[in-house]
């Protein structure tokens, strides 16, 4: 099976080689290299030598080399693309094998990046020049070292329109194919002229090494400051982020990397030391860009202008990285830069240790987003409670579910409520949320009363009186004597429940109380005829039905109670900065699943 190389490439880019060969190989670090004794050959004196950052090993004993393919292919005796496909599943790529399409489409490709490659080289040349002087002295305008400019392969395109065309014919490149990479475009008339003129070159590199594309920054005040490359058959605006190919070894150490805006601010930031810098290429930072970082590091930084543009790119960026970056478990944090600056002319005014501890300082991703949307519910006219449930809705949208209660502490704090408040703001704030439920009403020519719970007692000895054996049928739900609050209907209710078992009737009930003479009043009362205008109760099933609702509606009250103090005891052991036990958390699960139904 032929394998695409650009899979090949990807392979290479996605394993760690001195994670890969040290599985295998005791490695100690001298200078750039690891080294360690040769596992081809016996050696007492270590001669193998893995050079990581080239992706690449060599023994000065045996000669064995190669990439990391070649050393599976050694260690485990397999074929070439047996080793490929081992590698693969390791790094999570998926092999297939290549039809003729993709060796057509591969070939055009390769060829792109032939002429690409031969265009970095002419623009690298010609800074060096005469004709580059010019863009060398805007170079150190912008501070940018010659080591910087090596390491990003900076050039210069001449201010003519044929320079790079006649380039391309030397090197025997088909110009038509410089065409489809963006490096020339066709006259009208005939023949190509040069798309670069007169601009500081940026190359864009893959992370498997291949020139994917340009950005060409202008040296003077010219109306477009940068003419970048368009979509091309190995190029797509949105997929690749610049300096990735450099960053992505030094976020393996980091765990991190770094967005900016623009490429100056990130060559700027590597100059100073943040090699785990990388930038959205001037475009609008992409879910495809994140999630190609996501491959990389753990934890991204959005660091983009303070101006007003820049702030509304870092709200988009941070809202995209969040989509794609946080919500698969890693962080986002947000650098907020001095009103004016960008990550350019701040690092170069106050140095790397100003902008060190700037990323100290950023701040999490959702507290960036929230922060603006209290600034927005503080500055309108809405009332305390109304701001309380809209700052709980924020908060549902906005964190991890786990997260919530956290978040309360800290909005309740910068809105000035109590997070109870915001907790308790949209399910209190509906009604419905503490109806009783519904049962299916029995037939009866009689209207049943709307249950007010301020009369509950009176409502259950009324029952008792009527069907003494209902107390027995519903002792165990029914409450405690002790929960009435009328002292006399208690002590009634309480001889009541410990005789129901003998008593039959309504007038057993009456005999038992006969020498009571309070009691006698109490009963009397409620069997009054114009207690109400109608019989409350047509017969058993229609009183079982009440005591129901009234068991319920009590049961609620005390799941409500039970509720507000966990959520309390949150509030407290959050605010504290302590963990929330499992149980306590469960319970407050469980009562939440229930009060919604």
């Amino acid at each position: 099976m032929r394998i695409d190389p650009e899979t090949i490439r990807e392979i290479h880019s996605r394993t760690d080689l001195a994670s890969l060969i040290g599985s295998s190989v005791a490695l100690r670090k001298r200078g750039r290299d690891l080294v360690g004794l040769c596992p081809f050959h016996a050696e007492r004196t270590p001669s193998f030598h893995v050079h990581a950052q080239e992706g690449f090993f060599k023994c000065f004993g045996c000669g064995a080399y190669g990439d990391a393919i070649a050393f599976v292919q050694r260690m485990e005796n397999l074929t070439f693309p047996d080793a490929a496909r081992l590698l693969a599943t390791r790094a999570g790529i998926e092999l297939a094998a290549e039809t003729a399409t993709d060796a057509r489409r591969r070939s055009e490709r390769e060829t792109i990046y032939e002429a690409n490659k031969v265009a970095m080289a002419f623009f690298a040349r010609t800074l060096l020049s005469e004709e580059g002087e010019e863009a060398r002295r805007y170079c150190e305008q912008r501070s940018i070292e010659p080591a910087t400019i090596e390491r990003f392969s900076l050039g210069y395109a001449p201010n003519r329109w044929d320079a790079l065309v006649e380039e391309l014919r030397r090197a025997q490149i088909d110009v038509a194919v410089a065409a489809k990479a963006g490096l020339v475009k066709p006259r009208q008339s005939g023949g190509y002229y040069d798309f670069y003129r007169n601009r500081l070159m940026i190359p864009t590199f893959s992370t498997t090494g291949e020139v994917l594309a340009f950005g060409g920054r202008a040296l003077g005040d010219a109306e477009q400051k940068y003419v970048n490359t368009a979509t091309t058959p190995v190029y797509t605006k949105g997929h690749h982020v610049f300096a990735l190919n450099l960053a992505r070894r030094a976020a393996a150490t980091e765990g991190s990397l770094i967005v900016v805006e623009g490429y100056l601010d990130c060559i700027a930031l590597h100059q100073a030391g943040f090699e785990n810098t990388v930038a959205s290429l001037g475009t609008a930072f992409t879910e495809d860009q994140a999630r190609e970082l996501r491959k990389y590091a753990e934890h991204i930084y959005v660091c983009f202008d303070a101006d007003a543009a820049g702030s509304a790119a870092a709200e988009k960026a941070i809202e995209t990285a969040v989509r794609v970056v946080e919500n698969a478990g890693s962080a986002v944090r947000v650098v907020t830069l001095p009103q004016g600056e960008d990550p350019d002319t701040f690092v170069r005014s106050h140095g790397a240790p100003a902008l060190r501890a700037l990323l100290d300082g950023a701040t999490p991703a959702v507290e960036f987003r929230l922060e603006r949307e209290l600034w927005r519910l503080r500055s309108g006219f809405d009332s305390p409670s109304v701001i309380s449930r809209k700052a709980e809705t924020l908060i549902r949208e906005m964190t991890p579910v786990a997260e919530w209660d956290k978040w309360r502490v800290y909005v309740a704090g910068r809105l000035k409520v109590s997070p109870n408040d915001l907790r308790n703001s949209r399910f209190l704030a509906n009604r419905s949320n503490f109806a009783p439920r519904t049962t299916a009403q029995l037939g009866s020519r009689h209207v049943a009363p709307v249950f007010q719970p301020a009369s509950y007692e009176r409502e259950i000895l009324t029952i008792g009186l009527e069907e003494p054996a209902l107390l027995v049928d519903y002792a165990g739900e029914l409450p405690p004597p002790s929960r009435f609050s009328n002292v006399v209907y208690r002590k009634i209710y309480e001889r009541l429940r410990a005789e129901a078992p003998r008593l039959g009737s309504s007038a057993d009930v009456a005999a038992f109380f006969a020498e009571d003479a309070e009691a006698v009043e109490v009963l009397s009362a409620l069997q009054k005829p114009d207690r109400s205008s109608t019989v409350r109760y047509a017969d058993s099933d229609e009183r079982r039905l009440h005591l129901e609702r009234i068991i319920e509606r009590l049961q609620l009250e005390v799941e409500k109670q039970r509720y507000q103090e966990l959520s309390r005891q949150i509030d407290e052991l959050v605010g504290a900065g302590q963990e929330v036990p499992d149980e306590v958390r469960n319970d407050y699960d469980v009562l939440v699943a229930k009060l919604k139904r």
